[in-house]
């Protein structure tokens, strides 16, 4: 039998929950982005266990786009703009599992008719970082985790809209200014930060672009209105349409991945 969880969600005052737009500010005002109950379930017990395995709570963290912006929202709080740990392990284990799983459970996604887009965006995050990091394993120089968690994070732009935020004095919109602004404010890793300004500056080399392009190439097709899609997409899908051509045919590494 389980104990008894002492992380309280506080599923009542979600934004997903609330049928109206909520309205902020300043980008400091935003609530927390809710995390999946399922993957609270499943931190819960591993919490619960005598010793904690670090790197599957991590695993666990970096399959939910919300518990991983939530860690990293709470790493910018504690250090600023000073260099903190980039890794989620490590943010983990400087902040304490107690501090982690409580600005997890801050919001949690409900059965409702918000959920859906939710995890669609969710599931297109993963898929992208996923990708990602197969790409970047490949790439002698180029960390595959940072791979990920720059693809996990890519579409961080459309929280706003998903999750029915108003950013009523802001004047963001939907692309990559508005997550260069988020990332920057939520005090991100610097790599993370970088990926976005890239995506801005015309003529500056976009190596985090061009994964994250690459790897839109081999995911799925998504139903979410994902911005960098907006961006790419309509020259690859004239690749993609040529009859498949040879240079965007799944290598095996790719096959093997998915299947």
């Amino acid at each position: 039998m389980l104990k008894k969880a002492v992380f309280r969600a506080h599923a009542g005052f979600s934004p997903v929950a609330v049928h109206q737009p909520w309205h902020f500010g300043a980008l400091s005002d935003l609530p927390a982005v809710p995390v999946m109950p399922e993957t609270l379930l499943l931190l819960d017990v591993e919490t619960q266990e005598h010793s904690v395995d670090l790197r599957r709570i991590s695993q666990l963290v970096l399959g939910d786009v919300g518990a991983t912006v939530q860690i990293l929202r709470l790493a910018g709080r504690e250090y600023g703009d000073a260099e903190g740990p980039s890794r989620i392990e490590d943010c983990i284990s400087d902040l304490g599992v107690r501090a982690c799983m409580e600005a997890m459970s801050e919001q949690v996604t409900l059965r409702d008719s918000h959920h859906d887009p939710i995890a669609r965006l969710w599931a297109h995050s993963r898929e992208i970082a996923q990708y990602a990091k197969l790409i970047a394993e490949e790439m002698p120089d180029v960390n595959p985790e940072q791979a990920y968690l720059i693809g996990l994070l890519h579409a961080i732009e459309s929280l706003p809209a998903v999750l029915g935020w108003g950013l009523s004095e802001t004047g963001m919109f939907d692309n990559a200014l508005t997550g260069l602004k988020m990332v920057r404010e939520w005090s991100f890793p610097r790599f993370v930060v970088e990926s976005f300004d890239e995506r801005l500056s015309a003529g500056r080399a976009s190596r985090w672009a061009e994964i994250v392009g690459t790897a839109h190439r081999y995911a799925t097709r998504s139903s979410v209105d994902c911005p960098f899609e907006q961006e790419i997409r309509p020259t690859l899908y004239k690749g993609i349409q040529a009859s498949f051509s040879p240079h965007l045919a799944l290598t095996p590494v790719f096959e093997a991945a998915v299947s």
